[in-house]
């Protein structure tokens, strides 16, 4: 029997998991917006669905995974506002559902680690945002459930490369600022080991083993270039948006041995180091 996962906001994330989906002979069923990304998920092999708006019922009685990117909104989560009582009478029959939440959730620790059982407390109206949304889906009764929680995600197209190149790159320093995160194709490839391990009721964090100051990775994206090392500006200097100073409200590092001890994954990227490395590599091979 084909497995069809149904991939509700089919972005970045879920593209990367398809990819290892589809050759497996999985049918893919992605939500998009636009036009132009239908078209372009159609290329990729992926049934697209234009949603909001599609009559969702039928797609949720096909699918035997559910994977949920979409973010919360002013209204809580918008994949249950709409497709609640779908999703909960398919419950029985779903072998996986998986939600990408972020470590938002785990507010301000002040450079310090922070886990799974960690309680939440969030500190951002996006970190409480997906917190409540975190709930509304262990709400579901029956439902196969997976969380898991991102770091900042970086990969090819999301990256300090083009910055660095064309000199907009910006050394921001806030002493004691860390941040984790986590290439997409790691990010895949947990999913994929969820997936054929499931643990209805799992939480896992999504991060690679090196929690780091941002100055550093512009600074070593600068070297691969053998591009001059932008200067550092003070964060209380720096001309940010609010969303990007709000980035900065938080700080901590976040421990990942559960993806390790758990589902058995071993980061093709451990670092932002072999991350950058790879992406470099890659750009100059096209």
């Amino acid at each position: 029997m084909t497995k069809t996962l149904l991939s509700f906001g089919h972005g970045y994330s879920a593209q990367a998991l398809a990819r290892l989906l589809l050759p497996l002979g999985w049918r893919v069923i992605g939500t998009t917006r636009s036009d132009q990304k239908a078209k372009q998920l159609e290329q990729d092999g992926i049934t697209p669905v234009f949603w909001p708006g599609a009559d969702m019922r039928d797609h949720i009685a096909q699918a035997s995974h559910i994977l949920v990117s979409a973010g919360p909104d002013g209204s809580g989560d918008p994949v249950l506002a709409q497709c609640c009582d779908a999703i909960a009478n398919r419950a029985k029959d779903l072998t996986w559902v998986g939600y990408l939440s972020t470590t938002g959730v785990y507010g301000d620790h002040q450079g310090g680690w922070v886990d799974e059982k960690t309680p939440l407390t969030p500190s951002t109206k996006r970190g409480t945002a997906r917190m409540k949304a975190e709930a509304e889906w262990q709400s579901v009764s029956g439902l196969p459930l997976h969380i898991f929680r991102l770091a900042g995600i970086y990969g090819p197209g999301r990256g300090p490369f083009e910055k660095v190149r064309n000199g907009t790159a910006r050394r921001i320093v806030k002493d004691g600022q860390v941040f984790s995160r986590i290439h997409v194709e790691d990010i895949a490839k947990v999913l994929m080991a969820s997936i054929i391990c499931p643990d209805p009721g799992a939480v896992y964090n999504l991060c690679d083993d090196d929690p780091a100051p941002p100055q550093d990775v512009i600074g070593y994206a600068a070297q691969l270039l053998n591009l001059p090392v932008p200067p550092e500006i003070a964060f209380e200097d720096a001309d940010l948006t609010p969303m990007a100073r709000s980035f900065y409200a938080e700080s901590k590092r976040v421990r990942n041995d559960r993806i390790k001890d758990e589902l058995n994954v071993r980061l093709s990227f451990p670092t932002y180091r072999e991350g950058l490395q790879a992406m470099l590599a890659d750009s100059t091979k096209k």
